[in-house]
Order: C-alpha cells, then sequence, then structure tokens
C-alpha cells in the first residue's frame, strides 16, 4: 500500500490526503474528504462478481425502477437465475457484508493485499479498532443507495464504473450525532436541502474517499455497472481519542448496554 498524487481534483472537490500526518489531523471531524492509499490489488471484472455474489445465500439486493410492481417482483425471482447479460440492464442495487468468505477463491489474497496492509497502516500509527470488515457493493446506472448514516468510518473505494458520494459539508446542520445514533436518517431519498450545503465527490475506478461514522450520506451510480469496496472500521481509535460524532454513540451504548455493538454491521444500509 502507497500514496500518491490524485488527478481528479478540482476547484469544487476537497483537497485529497495523501499523508499518514494529514488523516491523523482529519480523520475525527467532517466533512468527507478523498484518500489516496494505493492497495496492490486486481479485483476480477465486476460482472463476474456480479454473476457469483447474486447467487449466494447471503446477498441482497433491491430492483428498482419506475416499473409496476408485477415487473419488480418478477425481477426479483429471476435475478438468480436469469442471464447475466440480461440482469446488468435492469436497475438494482446489491450489497454482500461477508466477504471474508470468498478469501480462497473469488477474493483470493485479499487479505493478505489489502486487508493485512490496511491494518498495519493503521496501527502503526496508533490507530485500533474494534472491528475492520470489508464490505461490497454493486450497482447499475441510476440506482441509488438509501439516505443513510453507519455507525462506523469507512474507506470507501471505487473498483469498476462511477459513483458520486453525496454527503453535507457540515452535517451537524442537517441530523445532529445524537440524532442519528438512533436512526433517524434512513430514507428512500435524502430530504430537501440547499445545493450548497452538499459535498458531492464524484469516484472513478481507483479514487478513495473517507466517510465519517453518523454523517447521513447517499450514492447514486452514473455508469452502465458500477462497484465499490468499503472498509468498515467500528470502534477506530486513535491513541484514545474517538471521533467527535462517535462520541454519542458511545454516550448511547453506556446509557443503553444491552445495545452495545448489537447492531454495529446490520446499521450499514445500501
Amino acid at each position: 500500500m502507497s500514496t500518491g498524487p490524485n488527478h481528479h481534483d478540482s476547484l469544487d472537490r476537497p483537497m485529497t490526503i495523501t499523508t499518514p500526518e494529514d488523516f491523523t489531523q482529519r480523520w475525527r471531524q467532517p466533512p468527507n474528504f478523498p484518500l489516496d492509499l494505493r492497495f496492490d490489488y486486481l479485483f476480477l471484472p465486476a460482472v463476474d462478481i456480479l454473476d457469483h455474489l447474486r447467487r449466494d445465500e447471503e446477498v441482497r439486493f433491491t430492483i428498482l425502477g419506475e416499473e409496476d410492481w408485477q415487473v419488480r417482483m418478477d425481477h426479483t425471482a429471476a435475478f438468480r437465475t436469469a442471464p447475466i447479460e440480461e440482469i446488468v440492464t435492469w436497475p438494482f442495487r446489491l450489497v454482500h457484508f461477508n466477504l471474508s468468505r470468498f478469501y480462497g477463491d473469488l477474493l483470493e489474497d485479499f487479505q493478505e493485499d489489502v486487508m493485512i496492509p490496511g491494518r498495519t497502516h493503521l496501527s502503526a500509527r496508533g490507530f485500533t479498532w474494534q472491528r475492520l470488515a470489508p464490505i461490497l457493493f454493486l450497482s447499475t446506472e441510476g440506482a441509488s443507495s438509501t439516505y443513510h448514516n453507519d455507525n462506523s468510518h469507512g474507506l470507501v473505494w471505487q473498483v469498476h464504473g462511477t459513483k458520486t458520494f453525496h454527503s453535507y459539508l457540515d452535517p451537524d446542520r442537517h441530523l445532529p450525532a445524537d440524532a442519528a445514533v438512533i436512526g433517524e436518517t434512513t430514507a428512500e431519498d435524502p430530504p430537501e436541502h440547499d445545493r450548497t450545503d452538499r459535498q458531492s465527490i464524484t469516484m472513478r475506478p481507483g479514487d478513495q474517499l473517507w466517510s465519517h461514522a453518523l454523517t447521513p450520506h447517499w450514492v447514486t451510480t452514473e455508469s452502465a455497472l458500477a462497484m465499490s469496496v468499503t472498509l468498515s472500521h467500528g470502534g477506530l481509535c486513535h491513541r484514545g481519542r474517538f471521533s467527535e460524532r462517535e462520541l454519542a454513540l458511545r454516550s448511547y451504548w453506556d446509557e443503553n448496554p444491552g445495545e452495545a455493538w448489537t447492531h454495529d454491521l446490520r446499521h450499514v444500509r445500501y
């Protein structure tokens, strides 16, 4: 894993973080920011990964679009078995949370080439965490994620195609951390807001983004097929200090210990 220049910066795009020192300064507070951490890993073609994952019992997918209810139900029923050439023409979003099951085949060497260097990079700089796991997202053009927030920080890595990651420059104005903790965010679409409040970062293959825990966001797909992998960091801490918004989550769990850690991964929406 190495750092280097990013060629997608523009006047309305935040500066890309390329050094460990800059990351340590920026990671605790929004807004989100581009990163450039280069992993030495080559994925299989996105369509091949889709063809494999759509048949897996743990995959989650949603058929989207303006078609009538019956068409969506028919597509849902056929999603695992229809020809892959047909599937990629349907509007859908898909997520898989348990990628470690595929480290021996579909994601061969992912543990050695991505997860171990990533953990080593963080640990060497004083970071600790309770969980660090990859999540894979696939979607077709026009698809959008839900409007949501995650309990964990995410290193979003665009692998194939183009997506735009939308969030807010000042999330406290739109969703205070206390409200995010109890799940007041999730909806199919974002609420009405001033465009100038928004941070929209277009991500192409190789681009990376740091998404802060408990910040509302949504993601739109701009290419025929797009795939990204998020390295989800649960309970990330640097030399005893959590991020500002995660302190609200910690406070909530102190008051509700029966809920602590019971919805960590499951709170990730797609």
